[in-house]
């Protein structure tokens, strides 16, 4: 009889995933001498949005059914607490001041909660004009900065002895008025706490103008933010004079916080490693390390979840046409390991400027200590930029999104990459630049194209202000 041998020394070795491993580094080194060598006479920030055709713009119209009759008497008061960081606060006053209008209710200027995250003691009339915002809604919303004293002496001066009502997320109209509107008649002041996306999406066209007249005129910054921004942004054009005084804004997300909740591996090794778990348990205290809960950075990796490190955006902008005269603004906050990280970036675009950068220590000495006023400073310069790139989605660059295309035509003018396409792309070591070059330019046709769209159902009117917000230029008789 036979025999049959086993090599119990071979070990079979899964071949990994595509896109599933951080190989950017690699195919930056490949790159880079192409990159340097490329004489291509495209104009990427000259070029950069060919859409809309003639005849396809939009323009705001939220102010052309004004009430000219007055407001009715109010049903009472309602108090919310607005949650979260910068852009979702701006989410529950937006929201509030439809509810406001909606229960024709008085509302009082939101409070903002102290998050133990932001840690941001900053105030309404901190980060926001209140006379503008009180004086813009006037028409349509009665606003007062606090409640009356006499009612405030029927709840003791306790505000928590008012009322609170606990709002599910997406809640629709007629709970509001099923619900909450005759608690508010019956006691003449709720409390909604928290409040953010308590509203849902879908609301009718006079609610959702307010939604649009509260984000898009009522809310603008307080003056101390809107002056230095406006500051910044006149340094951003001066600096970009080789491109027309055009430039670049790009939203990282690449903080220790954001790269250790993605959980997501990248070239650190054990170092890294160490630094994210203890992060992790920092900032969320053993919700990684439940029993049953299974980790795959790799497939988080392919699905295009994996925030972008300063490394790629670069190689990214440089693929789409942008070259070393580009000048570009970097909204963030303290990139992890940034000595390493963001050499490659300054290497590839050596005109790269921050808010940090653009000011003296004393300008921004006032800013440094509140994360909402330094977003509201970031958030101008991207506001004006010829092109916004969004790397890992979140408010900041919803909300970018939809004011661009308020601003521009109902066009974003922005970039947003297909980071799944990336992932695949960026783990090819031996990729040529030419065939790297067409992908990257095909991706941003694709976000020109996407940069004018309608609201779908359920979509938010703060992203995609069309048609809710503006309207068709040409039924304005205009030539566009």
């Amino acid at each position: 009889m036979g025999t049959m041998s086993f090599d119990m020394s071979r070990v079979v070795k899964h071949r990994l995933a595509p896109g599933s491993v951080y190989r950017s580094p690699q195919v930056f080194e490949n790159l880079w001498p192409s990159m340097q060598a490329d004489n291509a006479t495209y104009d990427g920030l000259m070029a950069a949005w060919q859409h809309p055709r003639e005849g396809e713009e939009w323009r705001p119209c939220i102010n052309r059914a004004m009430n000219e009759r007055g407001l009715p008497d109010s049903n009472g008061y309602i108090f919310i607490e607005a949650n979260g960081g910068l852009n979702q606060q701006r989410v529950s006053i937006c929201n509030a001041v439809a509810v406001a209008g909606l229960l024709n209710a008085t509302l009082v200027i939101p409070n903002f909660h102290f998050h133990s995250i932001w840690r941001d003691p900053s105030k309404f009339k901190d980060i926001y004009d209140e006379d503008h915002f009180i004086d813009m809604l006037r028409n349509d919303v009665r606003v007062v900065r606090k409640l009356p004293e006499v009612i405030m002496e029927k709840f003791d001066n306790n505000m928590s002895n008012i009322f609170n009502f606990r709002v599910k997320a997406w809640s629709p109209v007629s709970y509001y008025e099923e619900k909450v509107l005759p608690k508010l008649l019956e006691a003449s002041v709720i409390r909604i706490s928290p409040f953010a996306n308590r509203l849902s999406q879908e609301v009718p066209p006079p609610i959702q103008r307010l939604r649009c007249l509260a984000n898009y005129e009522a809310l603008r910054f307080a003056d101390p933010i809107a002056k230095l921004a406006e500051t910044l942004v006149e340094r951003m054009i001066k600096h970009s004079s080789t491109t027309g005084g055009k430039y670049i804004a790009v939203h990282l997300r690449f903080e220790e916080d954001m790269v250790a909740f993605s959980c997501c591996i990248f070239d650190g090794g054990e170092e890294e490693k160490r630094e994210m778990d203890a992060a992790r348990e920092r900032g969320w205290r053993g919700k990684f390390n439940r029993t049953g809960r299974i980790i795959r950075p790799g497939a988080i990796r392919m699905n295009g979840k994996c925030p972008l490190t300063p490394l790629e955006v670069g190689i990214m902008l440089r693929g789409m046409g942008f070259d070393i005269n580009t000048s570009i603004y970097l909204a963030a906050g303290k990139i992890y390991k940034a000595e390493k990280n963001m050499l490659p970036l300054r290497q590839m675009f050596p005109l790269l400027q921050t808010k940090e950068m653009l000011t003296m220590p004393e300008e921004l000495a006032s800013f440094k200590d509140y994360s909402s006023r330094m977003a509201a400073l970031d958030y101008t310069v991207c506001l004006h930029s010829e092109v916004f790139v969004t790397t890992q989605g979140g408010n900041f660059p919803h909300f970018l999104m939809g004011h661009r295309r308020y601003l521009y035509g109902g066009h974003s003018k922005t970039i947003k990459p297909d980071k799944r396409k990336l992932a695949l792309l960026l783990d090819n070591p031996n990729i040529r630049w030419e065939t790297f070059k067409q992908q990257m330019q095909a991706m941003r046709r694709h976000s020109d194209v996407k940069g004018i769209e309608i609201r779908k159902v359920n979509a938010s009117v703060y992203t995609f202000p069309t048609p809710d917000c503006m309207c068709r230029a040409k039924s304005f008789g205009l030539k566009v």
